[in-house]
């Protein structure tokens, strides 16, 4: 039986058995022609890492936005980008992520939006001032998520970085939004998801077509 991804309706968490739903990595092991896993072997560790956190943090409606990823993501392990996607994973968490939540809060975050792409080794040395003035108002999210850039050279230990670093991320921005809830996070949260769906699909294929 083959997966129809039209009929298809991705849920959140991993599942005993395809009877019980799907996740994305759960999808993909099927459409592979894989067993039922949430780890297929067929896709790349960090698009595994990112993805299982990426569908289980968006709502019903959004995560069905990931369904045309399925096709795509097959192949990749194995194919010599992860080093680029955990780097572009790294900055986007340091760039992107916090700087939105923090603003959200009322702190200045323009120092690290204004850093250069975090694409190497020597990028992310050049931009250690500015991640130690943010370790004052991020500290506890700050050394795990640098971790997690240090560890994208690696992807047997990307996983538990990549978890480890997006559970840090997620803690640090609830506690500096403070006060600010409910309605008020709304749109920080559209945006965020936007960008880390586009993210996505960009690190399964780094440098090229999307």
């Amino acid at each position: 039986m083959t997966l129809d991804l039209d009929a298809l309706t991705l849920t959140a968490g991993a599942h005993e058995d395809r009877g019980n739903g799907l996740c994305l990595m759960e999808a993909v092991a099927w459409f592979a022609g894989e067993g039922h896993s949430d780890h297929p072997v067929c896709v790349s560790p960090v698009l595994g890492a990112f993805g299982r956190v990426l569908n289980d943090v968006l709502p019903d409606g959004r995560r069905q936005d990931l369904k045309p990823l399925v096709p795509l993501l097959p192949g990749t392990a194995g194919d010599g980008k992860d080093q680029v996607r955990g780097l572009m994973a790294a900055d986007w968490l340091v760039r992107v992520y916090l700087p939105a939540w923090l603003e959200l809060a009322g702190l200045d975050a323009g120092e690290l939006r204004g850093l250069p792409v975090l694409d190497s080794g020597d990028a992310a040395a050049a931009a250690q001032p500015v991640l130690d003035s943010a370790r004052a108002r991020a500290a506890a999210a700050w050394d795990i998520a640098w971790d997690a850039a240090g560890a994208a050279s690696g992807a047997a230990a990307w996983d538990a970085a990549w978890d480890a670093a997006w559970d840090a991320a997620w803690d640090a921005a609830g506690a500096a939004a403070g006060d600010a809830a409910g309605d008020a996070l709304a749109p920080t949260m559209a945006v965020l998801q936007d960008s880390a769906i586009g993210l996505y699909r960009a690190m399964i294929t780094p440098g090229g077509a999307s």
